[in-house]
């Protein structure tokens, strides 16, 4: 894996399939496919609304608005196909403070084929050359294919939960870099 990560440049990471960088304002439909398919246990703010909201004008605003910043939900791209695939990066997370929350979402056309953990492993690669000591991450757990993500690059379930009725338990997760 290349990284380039500079404080207030844009940080772009290399894998041998993928390239992670800024989203471009023309992946908005991207962003929108995402959200369409998530699935309905997902909490309503992180789904379509009634209103058809986010919509994909929201969403290019969203990436036209974005700043560089030392955290960012990056744009995953295959470099043979060249297509995004989802994102995966550093949030500011419910974690500790001063340690950011690890997310990922790809497409579920490309789900089982290693780009997630692939993915990640380039993201926690960059997380510790920028001088982080631990990640979090938190998952529901009935996400059995993100729990194993998780788990493949080296996150481990903590004691925190937060129980929510209507969709499932969120599990907090960490890993030391």
């Amino acid at each position: 894996m290349t990284a380039a990560a500079n404080p207030g440049r844009e940080v772009v990471l290399e894998t041998d399939r993928l390239l992670l960088r800024p989203w471009r304002v023309a992946e908005a439909v991207v962003q929108r496919e995402l959200w369409t398919e998530r699935d309905p246990r997902v909490p309503p703010h992180r789904r379509i609304d009634a209103e058809g909201h986010p919509t994909v004008a929201e969403l290019e605003d969203s990436i036209r608005t974005s700043r560089p910043s030392s955290i960012a939900l990056l744009a995953v791209e295959r470099k043979a196909a060249g297509d995004v695939i989802g994102y995966c990066g550093l949030i500011d997370g419910r974690g500790s403070e001063g340690e950011p929350e690890l997310a990922f979402e790809l497409l579920r056309r490309v789900w089982s084929q290693g780009y997630a953990t692939e993915a990640s492993l380039a993201v926690l690669d960059w997380a510790r050359s920028s001088g982080y000591e631990r990640l979090w991450a938190t998952v529901w757990d009935w996400n059995t294919a993100s729990r194993r993500v998780l788990a493949k690059v080296g996150f481990t379930e903590t004691e925190r939960k937060e129980v929510d009725p209507a969709c499932g338990t969120t599990l907090f997760v960490t890993r030391r870099l």
